[in-house]
């Protein structure tokens, strides 16, 4: 009886008692009704719906029922005689009708084993009837269904039915008298039958040879084979004494019993299926192992385990590399809930993959290839004898290499950057830095130049933000852990300097013919020689690639890496002293008010009502750059409006009306002006803009002294290395600043000012005075003389009439009105200036070619540029060109000039 009916009998035996005791009064008035009798056992037949728990076919049921009552059987053997013997119920007295005894008599019931058999043998009939139709389509399907039912068996711990067997054995002998057939043939058959035929052909191949042992067997003897089969399910001789059945048990993988049982032990897999660890059998076990990934309810830990012991049995070359490739691939395989690699198990792939770059640059007969019309069988066993020198094994070790970077990538991108972990995390760098030089040195041994391009940008990438005393500890390591990479080219030892070896990498990556390489090897280059201050040659190297007309079209890392390229840039000018250069390159990034998103160092703020998709957001999250790579940003921001102030300050002095000084002003530095102006009462400074708005005040009020202190008052400049030769730069500038800013202030209430005083005003030599004054009367900014003899500054004013001044208005407004049809003509185009005719468009053509090279027009032009920051944001053509005007503007004899002054001449 089943547990479930046994439970009910014995919790109401007490109650059915009770029911018995008044039925008895009642069946001694009656009739007593013809009954079945009983049986030996005392057990009261029950109704059709209960007799699967009484039945004799519990005996042929299958082993999952079995087990299921495992427990049950061994309670009811310890439970005592009377309570087996349940009383009957009345509603169980009337269950044995002539009607129901014929309808059981028609049931007939089949356990499981007997389904499956069925299911087999209908299989082989339906491919049987296929064949003579000449259906491989049908004979197709049909064998795939066979070769599931077959595995379900092998699940279940039964034998291979012979007629598996013998179908193959048929279905080999038919397949090849049809591949002859057809090769002879005058009409061939249809396309898709003729591709089922060739699907079949590798099947049926791989199925011969898993099965190869039994299918010899088959060949030699079929009938002593079927006997075999017969005495093999064959029920076992029933035992004086019961014993308990035994359960499936799932051995586990036991360092102790390993090292006592050797390289010959057997484990047992998914479903009862035996595991051989043996030299002979590792590429079956493989397959095995191979076949089971991916599916559901696979454990890809005991998977791995499984690939450890194989890596450990190997006992050729060919079948290390195979469990390795298989092994590798299995550590990947984490849990896709996670947001990074585990720790170890990525560790594990690093150490790994050194193992197997390690045995293919040893043995050069051996090569791993990505060639997926590669074809080989995964059970044999290949050697260079057989391949003709040389082994080709399917894979990819550039391939493991990106992936096992990018993991390291996204640990760090979720880890907490404040905590002890994420210093222990990045200390691994120094071992995958080791595995990438390894792995790039594997390459160049080879001659495969592709992948040897993307090893080295992976080194490229780990090094070209470091400063040099990194980059050398890196590579010590790296010779310390192969000592016979410093004969390498790509070595520090043999390059000499830091700086000559990230040269080196990317003259390698210009040579490559992937343009995503080349573009991301020049930024990183422009960007170690910007950490390096040598602002001239990253300045040269940026205008000359012309990357700024195409970097709207590049994917969003490389973008990512040309704002970090120009931020540095522009840092590296400020360093130096260049705070016009620095301002003209920073500004473009600080006008979009997105600098963290646009160095990948924040997410965008949601705002105005958009709302990010978290597929946006995930994808967001994944471009986010580790922490150990961040710029400052209180650092970039403060470069940026101490150049503002020096630059635009002056600027503001020598305007007259308020529109003019909007016009002039960048927004993110005039909005924190008026802010400071608006407030009634200014504190004590407390962070960077407090400092750079009260400097700004007090440089247009002429207090030098006082911005000087509050501009190295701030505690920002100790991020920067020459803390000290900035802070002298920049109160050596404060001082220029202010007097030209003292002289556009107050010209209007002077007719001369003595050279002498400036020079004690401003804290400088009379000489330093002269020249400035003298270069603020060549361009035109101020109306004055100098007088050498008596050393005074003479100013010259000129008072313009009523006629005068609206004049000047409407050449502003004409002016604005010409630049406005430029931009509509410059839209309709697609293009920048360049697209216009030469005739078209006068202040990008013929003002700038055949006007005089005055201080008037290039103010005027480099307004133009400044209005122009909306196009420039959106990439439609300005941007490179404002780039490079800023920046070629300023320089003496520049190109642009240059080619101006040919332009005339012809």
């Amino acid at each position: 009886m089943s547990r479930f009916f046994r439970a009910a009998d014995s919790d109401t035996e007490s109650e059915e008692s009770e029911e018995e005791e008044l039925l008895s009064e009642e069946e001694e008035e009656q009739k007593p009704k013809p009954t079945a009798p009983v049986p030996a056992g005392g057990k009261v037949p029950m109704s059709r719906f209960l007799r699967t728990a009484g039945e004799d076919s519990d005996e042929e049921s299958s082993e999952e029922e079995e087990e299921l009552e495992d427990d049950d059987d061994e309670e009811e053997e310890e439970a005592p005689a009377e309570q087996k013997k349940t009383p009957g119920s009345r509603f169980l007295k009337g269950a044995d009708s002539e009607s129901e005894s014929e309808e059981e008599e028609k049931k007939i019931v089949k356990s499981a084993k007997d389904k499956r058999v069925e299911e087999i043998e209908a299989c082989a009939k339906s491919m049987d009837n296929a064949l003579k139709i000449n259906d491989w389509v049908k004979i197709q399907d049909d064998f795939d269904k066979l070769t599931r039912l077959v595995q379900r068996q092998a699940l279940v711990n039964e034998a291979t039915p012979p007629l598996y067997i013998k179908t193959l054995v048929d279905l080999e002998s038919s397949l090849n008298a049809a591949l002859a057939k057809e090769k002879t043939a005058s009409k061939k058959m249809q396309a898709n039958n003729a591709r089922a035929l060739n699907a079949m052909r590798s099947k049926l191949r791989k199925t011969l040879k898993e099965n190869e042992d039994q299918v010899k067997l088959y060949t030699e003897d079929p009938e002593a084979f079927e006997r075999a089969y017969a005495a093999q399910q064959a029920p076992p001789e029933p035992a004086t004494a019961p014993a308990s059945k035994t359960k499936k048990v799932r051995i586990e993988l036991d360092d102790e019993e390993e090292g006592a049982e050797g390289d010959e032990f057997t484990t047992v897999g998914k479903g009862g299926k035996a595991l051989s660890f043996t030299a002979d059998q590792v590429l079956k076990t493989l397959a095995a192992v191979a076949e089971a990934r991916g599916k559901k309810n696979t454990d890809r830990a005991e998977q791995s385990r499984i690939l450890e012991k194989l890596a450990e049995a190997a006992g050729t070359t060919y079948q290390e590399i195979r469990v390795l490739l298989a092994l590798i691939s299995s550590r990947f395989d984490y849990n896709p809930m996670a947001t990074f690699m585990p720790l170890d198990a990525w560790a594990s792939a690093r150490s790994e993959l050194d193992r197997l770059v390690n045995i293919l640059t040893a043995d050069a007969q051996y090569a791993v290839v990505e060639d997926i019309t590669l074809e080989y069988s995964d059970l044999d066993e290949r050697s260079p004898q057989k391949e003709g020198g040389l082994v080709r094994v399917r894979g990819s070790v550039i391939s493991f290499v990106d992936r096992l970077d990018d993991e390291f990538t996204r640990s760090l991108q979720n880890i907490d950057p404040h905590g002890q972990e994420y210093v222990a995390r990045l200390k691994d760098e120094r071992g995958l830095y080791e595995t990438i030089c390894r792995a790039q040195m594997y390459f160049e041994q080879k001659d495969e130049g592709e992948s040897a391009a993307r090893v080295a940008y992976r080194r490229l990438d780990h090094i070209y933000s470091k400063p040099d005393i990194l980059i050398q500890a890196l590579e010590q390591g790296v010779v310390t852990a192969m000592p016979e990479f410093s004969q390498s080219s790509s070595s520090l030892s043999v390059a000499g300097t830091s700086a000559a070896l990230i040269d080196a990498l990317c003259k390698q990556l210009y040579k490559s013919g992937q343009p995503f390489l080349r573009t991301r090897a020049m930024l990183s280059h422009i960007y170690h020689h910007a950490l390096a201050n040598n602002f001239e040659t990253a300045r040269d190297m940026m205008l000359m690639s012309h990357l700024q007309d195409s970097i709207h079209a590049a994917d969003a890392g490389t973008q990512i890496l040309y704002n970090r390229a120009v931020v540095q840039l522009g840092l590296a000018g400020f360093r130096q002293g260049l705070v016009r250069e620095a301002h003209s390159i920073l500004q473009e990034i600080f006008s979009t008010q997105r600098v963290k998103e646009l160095l990948a160092q924040g997410l965008h703020q949601q705002r105005y009502g958009v709302i990010l998709t978290p597929e946006q957001e995930k994808s967001d999250r994944a471009r986010q750059m580790p922490f150990h790579m961040h710029i400052n940003l209180e650092l970039l921001e403060a470069a940026f409006l101490v150049s503002c102030m020096l630059v635009e300050v002056p600027t503001l002095a020598s305007l007259d009306t308020e529109e003019q000084r909007r016009k002039a002003a960048s927004k993110p530095f005039r909005r924190l002006l008026d802010y400071a102006e608006r407030q009634v009462f200014m504190g004590p400074p407390e962070h960077t803009r407090d400092h750079i708005m009260q400097a700004s005040r007090a440089l247009q009020d002429g207090e030098w002294e006082k911005c000087r202190d509050l501009i190295e008052g701030m505690k920002v400049w100790s991020l920067m290395g020459n803390e000290k030769q900035v802070k002298e730069m920049l109160a050596q500038r404060i001082q220029e600043e202010g007097v030209r800013t003292y002289l556009f202030t107050f010209a209007p209430y002077y007719t001369t000012v003595s050279l002498e005083l400036l020079s004690k005003t401003f804290s400088l030599s009379v000489r330093s005075v002269t020249s400035i004054v003298s270069k603020m009367i060549w361009n035109e900014e101020l109306a004055a003389s100098l007088d050498q003899e008596t050393g005074v500054v003479v100013f010259t004013r000129t008072e313009l009439s009523r006629v005068q001044q609206l004049a000047q208005a409407l050449a502003d407004r004409v002016s604005n009105l010409v630049e406005s049809n430029e931009k509509a003509l410059d839209a309709k185009l697609g293009g920048g200036p360049e697209a216009r005719a030469p005739g078209e468009g006068g202040k990008g053509g013929e003002r700038k070619e055949g006007g005089a090279p005055g201080a008037g027009g290039e103010r005027r032009f480099d307004r133009t540029r400044t209005q122009r920051t909306g196009a420039a944001r959106t990439g439609t053509g300005f941007r490179g060109e404002r780039f490079s005007q800023g920046l070629g503007n300023n320089r003496v004899g520049g190109a642009q000039n240059a080619g101006a002054r040919t332009r005339v001449a012809a």
